[in-house]
């Protein structure tokens, strides 16, 4: 299937998102590293700390909410962000209810740029769509580039450059938000459901209850910490490693469960997105301190890295791309580990400018692929937003909080900014944890297709097979059937050729009304069988067969005892109504059972006659009926009024 031309209104605001995305993960501070890959403390919030705990979750929750505007809501951020921007570029101050509105920026600017790519997957435009979330994701380690190690370089030309980009993405996002604004746009999320389906609400619920957990972990001191773990606070205090890991621990088991919620697909594609950035964060901060006094060679490296990404995840290859670069990111963070001895640190302090630059392109290209690879499973269920934003943001934070207790020597952490990269071989292996889950999560997606592929090749095919039998049986039930039966009802009168070729008409009326009627298909997969093809198929001269236009299906077990039994009551009308009986069989779907009515204009027999013939050890009808049908949980009815014929009923439920 060839894809669409790409929406070039969406990229275009799905660019100018990631700009904004960008100027918010590289802020104006000095000392401590930008939001994105830092290592996450212990929530502790008192006082105005609660209102900026709140908004960023009130905001991610209104953004899940609104995905179908999501243009606007970078409109928004981007609007959110120019108060800040401006302080930083003129050193004025603002009031404190904008710092408030700050901290929503961030939340609706990811949220925004991941509608985008939803939209741009649900319009035919999946390498677009695939190369906008790995940006989305790139775009932060860029601005993470911009800052680098604060403390050691200060940029000042960094506020113009914010102020740059902010009005740019706010330009990008006129054509998109004008279309949405007439109603052209398509919906960013599940297909074809209800904005309050639970397809929809339940990665509302999800994501929001994620980014709440940080709430009630704020009020886990280290007092109540060392009372659930039945261990001193004083030892707690001493290693805030373990209490942060513990917290860490809480995070991640609570927040699997959520992203389970969302469904098994989900919860793989935010652990291969949440590993890999737990991954990127050591070699990151030692190509960042390597290049401290390089800051266009830094974030263009950086730039250079997610561009690299990107085209992997707009390939058709993106699976195997991605873990390519995974696996090649983490052979040379161990090159690193093992060319310095077991001392990574050297290259920072060295400040080596070719093993970080190279480090730092295939660590971001890496990280940009696998996020990027993922879309194409999240999309067709509408979770790209909802999963890889809040999601995954708090997977990958607990990770980060985990891993932590991997970072000691002695017991202890090194009281040093670079104390991760003494441990740089963990990143090594969380990279090929992560190439190895997004490879396995492409596989499992791609059988996944073929099935749904052959499902509906094969219930194509069977609508077209129904639609030309259709077709065909208006005319010949107009024509041909016609003249067969008028054979059948007067080639008697011709003598025993006439006779004969009336047994012949029959013969060929009962084959082409199963011919097209769909007679030679009565197994159907999953161990099923079509008990209305089943019954037309004993149609006769002397037996008429009456069925609904649809499928009747039954498993296939109870269905042949079915006709079994429907096979040995019209053997009894043959045999005991009279040479000249006919019979009538009917079918009815009840939903939950199936009725089966066989009756023929013999001449009938007395109720006594059953229980003399059980009696004599003649067991066809308690056997071949009553017994069949009793083993599959039903019930049969025999009624005879001679010489009125008779009539034989039977129900069987479709579950037992």
């Amino acid at each position: 299937m060839m894809e669409r031309p790409p929406q070039w209104r969406e990229a275009l605001a799905g660019l100018g998102g990631c700009l904004l995305l960008t100027v918010a993960t590289s802020p104006q501070y000095a000392g401590g590293l930008p939001p994105f890959i830092a290592t996450p403390v212990r929530p502790v919030y008192h006082g105005q700390g609660w209102i900026l705990a709140l908004i960023p979750i009130l905001a991610t929750v209104v953004g899940l909410c609104l995905l179908r505007w999501w243009p606007f809501l970078l409109a928004v951020a981007g609007l959110l962000s120019v108060p800040y921007v401006w302080a930083q570029l003129t050193g004025l101050s603002y009031p404190l209810v904008l710092t408030f509105a700050h901290s929503a920026a961030y939340p609706l600017a990811l949220v925004g740029v991941l509608a985008g790519a939803q939209s741009l997957l649900g319009n035919g435009s999946p390498r677009a769509g695939a190369a906008l979330v790995g940006l989305a994701f790139g775009s932060r380690l860029v601005g993470s580039a911009l800052v680098g190690p604060g403390w050691l370089y200060s940029d000042p030309s960094r506020p113009a450059w914010h102020a740059g980009m902010t009005a740019i993405a706010l330009v990008a996002l006129i054509p998109a938000a004008r279309r949405i604004r007439r109603g052209d746009g398509a919906a960013a999320g599940p297909p074809d459901t209800s904005p309050w389906a639970w397809q929809r609400l339940r990665l509302v619920i999800a994501a929001g209850l994620a980014v709440c957990l940080v709430l009630p972990l704020s009020l886990l001191t280290t007092e109540r910490l060392a009372a659930l773990l039945d261990v001193s606070w004083s030892s707690l205090y001493r290693h805030e490693a373990v209490a942060i890991a513990v917290t860490g621990v809480v995070t991640l088991v609570v927040a699997m469960g959520l992203a389970a919620v969302a469904g098994l697909w989900s919860l793989a594609a935010a652990l291969a997105v949440a590993t890999v950035q737990v991954a990127v964060a050591a070699p990151l901060i030692l190509a960042f301190t390597a290049l401290s006094a390089m800051g266009p060679v830094r974030w263009l490296g950086a730039l250079a890295g997610a561009a690299v990404g990107a085209a992997a995840a707009s390939s058709r290859w993106r699976v195997a791309a991605a873990g390519t670069l995974a696996a090649g990111a983490a052979t040379a963070v161990l090159i690193a580990y093992a060319a310095t001895t077991g001392h990574p640190e050297k290259l920072a302090e060295q400040q080596r400018v070719i093993p970080a630059l190279l480090l730092l392109v295939l660590v971001t290209a890496a990280a940009t692929a696998v996020a990027g690879a993922t879309a194409p499973v999240l999309a067709a269920r509408g979770a790209v937003p909802a999963v890889l934003g809040p999601l995954v943001g708090v997977l990958a934070a607990s990770g980060l909080q985990i891993v932590q207790v991997t970072y000691l020597q002695d017991g202890l952490p090194v009281s040093s900014y670079l104390n991760p990269v003494f441990h740089i071989t963990t990143s090594a292996v969380l990279l090929l944890v992560a190439g190895a889950t997004i490879g396995g999560l492409g596989v499992a997606h791609h059988m996944a297709e073929r099935w749904a592929e052959r499902k509906r090749a094969e219930l194509i095919r069977q609508e077209a097979a129904a639609a030309e039998r259709d077709r065909l049986a208006r005319p010949i039930h107009d024509g041909v059937l016609q003249v067969l039966a008028l054979v059948q009802r007067q080639g008697s009168q011709l003598g025993a050729t006439g006779s004969q070729l009336a047994k012949l008409a029959g013969e060929q009326e009962v084959a082409l009304r199963n011919l097209l009627t769909g007679g030679a298909e009565v197994a159907r997969p999953g161990g099923e069988a079509d008990l209305r093809t089943a019954l037309t198929a004993l149609a006769s001269p002397m037996v008429e067969v009456s069925a609904p236009a649809e499928p009747v299906v039954l498993p296939s077990g109870p269905a042949a005892e079915l006709v079994a039994a429907v096979e040995a009551a019209l053997d009894n009308v043959r045999r005991h109504a009279g040479q000249t009986a006919r019979a009538w069989v009917l079918l009815e779907d009840e939903g939950d059972g199936v009725r089966v009515t066989v009756r023929d204009d013999g001449v009938g027999f007395d109720a006594q006659r059953l229980a003399d013939a059980a009696r004599a050890g003649r067991l066809g009808v308690a056997q071949s009926m009553r017994g069949r049908i009793a083993d599959l949980g039903g019930t049969t009815s025999i009624h005879s009024h001679p010489p009125e014929g008779t009539e034989v009923e039977f129900w069987v439920p479709r579950q037992r």
